[in-house]
């Protein structure tokens, strides 16, 4: 397989990326309003959002992505950087494109001085928790959501 090229997602990513969200959302089994994956979209590209989104490509192909944001924190001086979403193409899966975006992500925050990378997954995901314990292991928190609007 050739190397992945990741770079950060532009405008004319659009159709690959929601075709690989399409993708990712069926994985999960989630139905999303569609202004909610537009809303996401705005954020990706606007340069003013913590939002970013990092996309793998194999021979010309989107292949999966990385969407991460910064934030500030109350336990490091420097900002953590949070990977919401790794998503790949089950056609790329096993072959270290996850493992690419996951380094390539791990350079910027290196090189933007982000003080830590975190992440969560479903505990049934075997594939991306064997990928995930070769990093680091879980931490042990439990994540609580709530819902307070639509």
């Amino acid at each position: 397989m050739t190397e992945p090229t990741i770079r950060t997602a532009t405008a004319t990513d659009e159709a690959a990326w929601r075709q690989l969200w399409a993708g990712y959302l069926a994985f999960y089994n989630v139905d999303l309003a569609p202004e909610v994956t537009d809303s996401t979209w705005r954020r990706i590209l606007d340069p003013g959002s913590p939002v970013s989104m990092r996309l793998a490509f194999v021979d010309g192909e989107a292949a999966g992505f990385a969407i991460h944001l910064h934030h500030p924190s109350t336990w490091v001086a420097n900002e953590d950087c949070y990977l919401e979403d790794l998503y790949l193409d089950a056609r790329f899966r096993g072959r270290g494109v996850g493992r690419a975006l996951i380094d390539d992500l791990i350079g910027i925050c290196k090189d933007k001085g982000w003080a830590r990378l975190y992440w969560h997954t479903d505990e049934g995901n075997a594939t991306a928790r064997k990928l995930y314990d070769s990093y680091v292991k879980t931490d042990g928190h439990v994540r609580y959501r709530m819902r307070i609007s639509a």
